[in-house]
């Protein structure tokens, strides 16, 4: 999507990447509340690769909320995390903190137009695709994008994130 449009369902977001000018796909499905994984209820959805869709999970580095974006099919290797990030300790975030400080839902968590910026990093098989797709904003939507314009707009660090 060019930075002159305007998508249907607009989220921070879609207009974090509006104001960066970046190009980005949108692209939405009726989320099934049943649905067990958010990240493969997308995947499915969208008839896409799921190792193109990536989850973004909230994990405290050292007491401080961080972004780990890892596969869908993968899991957070916490400790891949703390490292990447140049910390000790890691463990994954409670869900109301992660939603208190991102200002999205569970499921919706996207690593774009978080209430604030926090420590990203982005695991590397990303780089292994042309475009990846990671959440929009909300259940049901997600943003395709070039994965180094993600790099750049969170200011992530690539490593091995996932197991």
């Amino acid at each position: 999507m060019a930075a002159n449009q305007k998508p249907n369902d607009a989220t921070p977001a879609f207009a974090a990447l509006l104001r960066a000018n970046i190009h980005f796909t949108p692209h939405s499905y009726v989320h099934d509340p049943r649905a067990e994984s958010f990240g493969m209820e997308a995947a499915h959805a969208l008839g896409v690769e799921p190792a193109r869709v990536f989850k973004t999970l909230m994990a405290e580095v050292d007491g401080e909320l961080c972004v780990g974006v890892v596969p869908v099919l993968g899991s957070l290797d916490l400790k891949a995390l703390a490292d990447a990030l140049g910390g000790k300790r890691a463990s994954m975030a409670d869900a109301a903190q992660a939603q208190r400080a991102t200002g999205y839902v569970i499921g919706g968590i996207s690593p774009l137009g978080q209430k604030k910026q926090h420590r990203t990093a982005i695991d590397k098989s990303s780089a292994g695709w042309p475009t990846i797709f990671v959440s929009g904003g909300r259940r049901g939507l997600e943003a395709e994008l070039n994965p180094d314009d993600l790099v750049q707009l969170t200011g992530a660090v690539v490593a091995r994130l996932a197991r």
